[in-house]
């Protein structure tokens, strides 16, 4: 397994922020938990292919915003930030080499946050960054590949998985934020009411890669048997950043 990540930029404190209030992000510090990130994934036997920083685009560090990688093909998103277009160029050229690549175009904005697959079924997230444009673009790419895509209405927060992750069997939400009918027939863990951000989490080889932050939520997915690992990331979640945003994963 590849996984794609890039430094955290040194603009970070000037990131995109939507639904939480600006604290100051400690540099150094989020340096220090991005490296423990990328320890973690190669330690779950991931192969990190570093991208260069781009210091001057804030959010550069989310990488996942970027592409959509699936076994047939690699999605170059537009995301909905005006302010990180210039993040996909990069993304692009590592995976040419790869996937065959199609791009979301002008009027779609979409973020690679708002996807989450479960096996053939593709839920995409309407939200403040993903339009109804770019979900018939992507209906259009991957259809003929045999997806089926449903769309899901995102509430209070920034992406789909900022509500709603896939963990080993089962799928971790908050069900304030999505609806959870949407996933009729999977098994549903709630995050713990105290813990409403709790839901992103980074499913890697069979482990659930999970902030450290959430212990009372990461209880409820251990009490199932699930293999938890666990990071430090909450200074980049100041900048509404979770694990499964750091990295693109994808098999060669």
């Amino acid at each position: 397994m590849i996984a794609i990540t890039r430094p955290v930029p040194q603009s970070i404190n000037r990131c995109e922020v939507t639904h939480l209030a600006r604290e100051p992000i400690d540099f150094a510090r989020a340096t220090a938990q991005h490296a423990a990130y990328e320890r973690a994934l190669t330690a779950l036997g991931c192969t990190i292919q570093h991208l260069p920083a781009l210091d001057e685009m804030p959010d550069s560090v989310f990488v996942e915003d970027a592409a959509v990688v699936l076994p047939e093909v690699a999605i170059i998103t537009r995301p909905g930030a005006e302010s990180r277009r210039g993040e996909v160029d990069t993304i692009e050229e590592s995976l040419r080499a790869h996937r065959s690549i199609r791009r979301i175009a002008e009027p779609a904005t979409f973020d690679g946050g708002d996807l989450l697959r479960l096996g053939e079924r593709l839920f995409v997230g309407h939200s403040a960054r993903t339009n109804d444009a770019a979900i018939e673009q992507l209906r259009r790419i991957v259809e003929p590949h045999g997806y089926r895509v449903t769309v899901a209405d995102v509430r209070e927060c920034l992406h789909l998985k900022s509500a709603v992750t896939y963990v080993a069997g089962a799928v971790l939400c908050n069900r304030q934020w999505i609806d959870v009918r949407l996933f009729d027939g999977v098994d549903v863990i709630d995050v713990h009411p105290d813990e409403p951000y709790a839901a992103n989490a980074l499913l890697v080889s069979g482990s659930v890669l999970y902030a450290s932050a959430y212990p009372r939520t990461r209880e409820r997915m251990e009490q199932r048997g699930m293999k938890v690992s666990v990071v430090d990331a909450d200074e980049l979640a100041k900048a509404e950043g979770g694990v499964t945003c750091c990295s693109i994963i994808y098999k060669q």
